[in-house]
């Protein structure tokens, strides 16, 4: 079995890439093609089915790395249960949480090659930008419906139904892990530029305010726990900082509109919209079980709107029990990044875990199968300590002549 880097096998990377397949969900603008929801489930599910399969049939003994992450997840599940057994939710929650075990299972199987290294960085990179060069051969082959009206003109998937948020959030990761590994010299600046400026422009295309702000804020944290051991970061941030006073200046009007999107002050004021519907969620009667465990795993939805925050969204299915859990793995991760010396491997795991904190208040997905827990587990696999070499060797004692026979046995 061929390896992608020492100790890792290349089906690390197709697994991984079936968990993408998985999170890319089944909602959002139409297609070129018309593809059936159900179509579209299955084949997610179907990923997600193969991934764990293949991770099993990989790690047949079960040898998994120690991971708050992954027990934090693991207790994330079984609040789940707990709360969608009510069926308040209807039957779809324990559909849901079935699917939510498959996820966790299969990252424990692959807890195994977590060694601190860039290893799932690069295939964290290489699957997105291939969900992302979907989204470029939908626009040239037809932009009108890569650019519909129904969204503003912003850009969505046309091969597969992909909504602004979700393109935004993809290119802003891997702009922002392909920036440090650059920093880092894991990578050369040719092979950078292709991933870079073709995923800057897709993110520009989308006006998603919240996948730029946490790429920027995420690089700016990313690149700050450099500087003090890094020339090229000191350059590049001191280049970014110039660039960004003269853009800001020379263009403030463009990035202005381009910032509103053509909205009014008050429509911008309350987030879209998004503020009414989390005072109604709020604001609706619970008993105190639904406070502590939510009404289990839904469509992250209140009152047929989308809720679009990931705490309250938890919130809702997962009760105040699932809030405090998934507060402990951004608290959690982010320490141990900030107690690990100035690394590589650091630096990419603070710019993942700002990007889910910061984009976790316009979006959903910290409690539930999606991207955000993927990125997550990169950060995890990043923060994870190498394994050890093995028990010391002993002395060497007096050595005992072999005989022939014994030595051609022992060849055999």
């Amino acid at each position: 079995m061929g390896r992608d880097s020492v100790g890792t096998p290349k089906t690390v990377g197709i697994i991984w890439g079936l968990l993408v397949l998985n999170t890319l969900g089944s909602a959002g603008a139409e297609t070129i093609i018309p593809i059936p929801r159900s179509l579209i489930q299955l084949v997610t599910m179907g990923a997600l089915a193969v991934a764990f399969s293949l991770a099993l049939a990989l790690n047949p003994r079960l040898r998994i790395r120690a991971s708050s992450y992954l027990s934090l997840l693991t207790l994330l599940l079984v609040t789940s249960v707990l709360s969608s057994a009510h069926l308040e939710s209807g039957f779809g929650a324990l559909f849901r949480c079935a699917r939510l075990a498959l996820f966790v299972g299969t990252l424990w199987l692959l807890s195994r090659w977590w060694d601190g290294g860039p290893t799932f960085v690069r295939h964290h990179i290489r699957m997105y930008f291939a969900v992302l060069g979907s989204v470029a051969a939908g626009l040239l082959v037809a932009p009108g419906a890569a650019l519909p009206e129904l969204y503003g003109g912003r850009l969505v998937g046309a091969l597969w139904p992909l909504t602004p948020p979700q393109i935004g959030q993809y290119a802003a990761v891997i702009v922002g892990l392909t920036v440090l590994l650059v920093l880092g010299r894991r990578t050369d600046k040719t092979g950078a530029a292709v991933v870079i400026v073709p995923s800057l422009v897709l993110l520009a295309l989308t006006h998603t305010r919240t996948a730029t702000v946490g790429l920027l804020i995420g690089l700016a944290l990313a690149i700050g726990s450099l500087l003090l051991t890094s020339a090229a970061a000191r350059r590049f941030f001191t280049w970014a900082v110039l660039c960004a006073v003269v853009a800001a200046v020379a263009f403030s009007s463009a990035l202005q509109a381009w910032f509103l999107r053509g909205q009014s002050q008050e429509n911008f004021s309350n987030l879209t919209g998004r503020a009414k519907v989390w005072d109604a969620l709020l604001a609706a009667p619970r008993s105190t079980v639904e406070q502590l465990f939510g009404v289990g795993l839904g469509d992250k939805s209140f009152g047929g709107l989308p809720i679009d925050n990931s705490w309250l969204a938890v919130y809702q299915e997962q009760g105040l029990t699932g809030v405090a859990l998934v507060a402990a793995v951004i608290i959690v991760l982010g320490g141990v990044a900030l107690l690990r010396p100035p690394s590589l491997s650091r630096a990419c795991a603070i710019f993942l875990i700002s990007y889910c904190a910061i984009a976790s208040y316009t979006e959903a997905g910290l409690g539930d199968a999606s991207p955000y827990l993927l990125h997550l587990a990169v950060a995890a696999s990043l923060l994870t300590a190498p394994a050890a070499a093995g028990p010391l060797a002993m002395p060497e004692g007096p050595r005992r002549r072999i005989p022939r026979r014994a030595q051609r046995s022992e060849v055999i």
